[in-house]
């Protein structure tokens, strides 16, 4: 069975008055059956309107994995109390921390360590019709004024102020841009991979 997904919110981050306002891309994917949330951000009513518009509500999710822990990608688990949390290495179940690895349990969609950023970050890969997308995660992201070059060469160098492990970083970016035919970056625009 065909993976499906949608982008229930673009991710996006920019400076109002000394602030920073973030929150990522969220993407519903559905496979082996389970709805899976990806990345459910920091705004807690943007993302209710969003699954209302699916008609879906927090009850109706299965799993949300987070790509990494920072505040702004995972502040909104508080919504799902009941639900299990992924991460790419663990599933947690309230105080209760299991190991897995490869793809995420009863699905077809991999997990691939995308360090840099973070040094605990992972990307999701999965086959859908739009060929083999990638939920990038922050391996990929720009501040909302920002010019999104999606060249090979701009995608490899854009500056992350933000990462931990530069060289890491690119190398991330490599090995997505080699699987990827469409990829969603953490905040921006998704995008088609330049062959």
């Amino acid at each position: 069975m065909m993976i499906e997904f949608v982008i229930l919110i673009q991710g996006y981050a920019h400076e109002r008055d000394g602030v920073l306002i973030a929150s990522p891309t969220t993407v519903l994917i559905e496979s082996g059956g389970l709805k899976i949330l990806v990345d459910p951000g920091a705004n807690p009513q943007r993302l209710l309107d969003a699954l209302k518009k699916e008609d879906l509500t927090p009850d109706d999710i299965d799993v949300v994995f987070v790509t990494h822990h920072h505040l702004d990608h995972v502040l909104n688990i508080r919504l799902f109390p009941h639900k299990d949390i992924y991460d790419g290495v663990s599933i947690n179940r309230g105080d209760r921390i299991m190991a897995y690895s490869g793809s995420l349990p009863d699905t077809d969609v991999a997990v691939i360590p995308t360090p840099g950023h973070t040094e605990e970050h992972w990307s999701l890969h999965m086959k859908t019709r739009c060929g083999h997308v990638v939920v990038a995660g922050d391996v990929f992201w720009w501040y909302d004024d920002e010019k999104q070059e999606i060249d090979r060469e701009s995608l490899i160098t854009h500056e992350d102020l933000y990462a931990q492990d530069q060289k890491a970083l690119r190398a991330s970016r490599k090995k997505l841009l080699e699987i990827a035919d469409y990829l969603i970056p953490g905040h921006g625009r998704p995008f088609e991979v330049e062959r």
